[in-house]
């Protein structure tokens, strides 16, 4: 049984730029009209796989971004991005 019935173990490996990559890719296939409606269905099914795993690269990107702050002494600082 894979690790993550939702996610292929390649997409799970992917980083954000090749999974974004691979997502375009299949757009591209799918707005051609070229592949079969079964070949869209699967195509369509990894796309969504593939938006998924985006959507989380960025959301644990968006966690960890923190901003530099200048302290009123000149000093600089790093604080955790407050959801702004």
């Amino acid at each position: 049984m894979p690790k993550n019935p939702i996610k292929p173990d390649d997409i799970a490996g992917m980083n954000f730029e090749d999974a974004l990559a691979a997502l375009e890719d299949i757009v591209r296939n799918l707005e051609s009209g070229q592949v079969s409606l079964e070949e869209s269905l699967n195509i369509y099914t990894r796309g969504t796989r593939l938006r998924q795993h985006c959507e989380l690269k960025l959301k644990d990107a968006t966690a960890r971004i923190e901003k530099i702050v200048s302290a009123q002494d000149g000093a600089f600082g790093v604080v955790e991005l407050d959801g702004e």
